[in-house]
């Protein structure tokens, strides 16, 4: 939700958010936007805790939205990267495993099981 609350955010009145998903060996989502992007300077320390870009002090926020969106995508095994495009807007990937066992309906079995610190469940 952070990805996509960003993307809306930075995006423009009337720009448009781009959301795909695929699978191929693993989930891969991707979150485009048109917004102004992420300034160079920026980049080495989107990721840290409380951390506001000069741009974004003035709008809501804490700083730990990204942070948490790493940890999180971290500790069921995947990456997240942000890039900015060229022709403006950034561009989040990020990339999960597959479930190595799927969870079947009526299985007793939780959303996210089978991913290192899930204990069963979404961390």
């Amino acid at each position: 939700m952070n990805v996509l609350d960003n993307a809306a955010k930075w995006s423009p009145t009337g720009g448009r958010v781009g959301v795909t998903l695929a699978a191929n060996g693993a989930w891969h989502l991707t979150v485009t936007d048109e917004g102004p992007g992420v300034a160079p300077e920026d980049m080495p320390h989107i990721f840290e805790r409380f951390y506001r870009a000069q741009s974004a002090r003035s709008m809501p926020g804490s700083g730990l939205g990204l942070a948490i969106v790493k940890r999180v995508i971290a500790s069921h095994g995947g990456t997240v990267e942000i890039t900015s495009r060229p022709n403006g807007g950034a561009r989040v990937d990020i990339e999960l495993p597959l479930d190595p066992e799927p969870v079947s309906e009526g299985s007793g079995a939780s959303v996210g099981a089978g991913y290192p610190g899930s204990e069963g469940g979404l961390a």
